[in-house]
């Protein structure tokens, strides 16, 4: 695909930007092929035989569906040397989609209670992000979610289990199923999280019940760094000028809301750009939705007609948004205007 006024490779361009992915479930990116090998090497034995019959399981219609495929996968992942595979071969693709930043969301409380120490996921996943630096020149940084379908009690414990290995840990989040959980229920603990030094987002998925008084919570009475998901805020034109006047990065995800829902939201997300809203673009669940981070771009490209210059703009709202320190966040936008203008692109306003 060429953009038709300046003739570049659309996909080229999208895939080569330097970016940031900041909203990637490790847990999300685990490809039948790894989690045949993972289960062989534990003696675990699959319902399935072969990856087509894994793939086949893949029939989601939304957010609970996909649920119920997700968790049971985890089960292969017992100890260190599989959390840190896992990462591994996430981080290895996504630098080759032009990831050299990212902020990984895991699960603590989906391992821990099947009976998986909390050091042993730790210590996996940094082991990983620690090899990226090194061998990738990827920047990796973790962020603990907590599980809203499990009570706050048992977020809070998890919190606590945390606090030694709080140097790995740049934030924490809330996902899973949102039915009948809203923000509010977990304030303290985001509270405690915030005393503790630790940045602060929430996942407001897209059409779910209730969506715009979670997205008005997150905002008030949690007062998030950035909300993930998000593009149910243009229900509201005020929340839409609160994200914009306080800068937060909205982290969306094209390709899987097309799986939970009828689209992939990109007439929100086109909208808020251009009405300049930090959103971004990421891969959310990739190895169950079928597309990295530059896929991403591209699928929304295509789907919204998106010139280049207004992927350089997504590319740059990634490192704005992120958490980094602000000389390496200025650093990375840097790199990508030079990117573009190698390319005779100059990134939207």
């Amino acid at each position: 695909m060429s953009d038709t006024s300046t003739g570049i490779d659309l996909a080229a361009f999208a895939h080569g930007l330097p970016k940031a992915e900041l909203h990637l479930h490790l847990e999300g990116t685990l490809e039948p092929e790894l989690r045949f090998a993972l289960a062989a090497r534990n003696g675990v034995e699959l319902p399935q035989r072969t990856v087509e019959e894994v793939r086949a399981t893949y029939d989601f219609t939304d957010l609970t569906s996909f649920l119920a495929v997700y968790y049971p996968a985890m089960d292969v992942l017992r100890t260190a040397d599989d959390f840190h595979d896992l990462a591994w071969a996430y981080l290895r693709k996504a630098r080759e989609q032009g990831v050299v930043h990212v902020e990984m969301f895991f699960d603590p409380q989906a391992h821990t209670s099947r009976g998986v120490p909390f050091a042993d996921v730790a210590e996996g996943y940094r082991r990983a992000a620690v090899r990226a630096a090194d061998e990738l020149g990827v920047s990796a940084e973790l962020i603990l979610c907590f599980l809203r379908d499990l009570p706050a009690d048992d977020a809070m414990a998890t919190l606590e289990a945390a606090l030694p290995y709080k140097d790995w840990i740049v934030g924490v989040g809330l996902d899973s199923d949102e039915r009948g959980h809203p923000p509010v229920e977990f304030a303290e603990v985001f509270a405690r999280a915030r005393a503790e030094g630790l940045l602060l987002t929430m996942h407001c998925d897209i059409d779910q019940e209730d969506s715009i008084e979670h997205i008005r919570q997150v905002l008030h009475e949690i007062e998030v760094d950035r909300i993930d998901h998000g593009t149910n805020v243009v229900e509201d034109p005020a929340l839409v000028e609160l994200v914009r006047e306080r800068g937060l990065g909205l982290t969306c995800c094209p390709v899987s809301n097309s799986f939970v829902t009828e689209h992939m939201k990109s007439e929100e997300i086109v909208d808020l750009l251009r009405r300049g809203v930090r959103v971004t673009v990421n891969s959310d669940d990739p190895a169950y939705f079928g597309g990295y981070v530059g896929d991403n771009y591209v699928a929304l490209a295509e789907e919204a007609g998106l010139a280049p210059a207004e992927l350089a703009r997504l590319a740059i709202n990634s490192f704005e948004a992120s958490w980094l320190p602000a000389e390496r966040r200025d650093a990375y936008v840097r790199s990508v205007t030079e990117y573009a203008a190698a390319h005779g692109v100059t990134p939207a306003a």
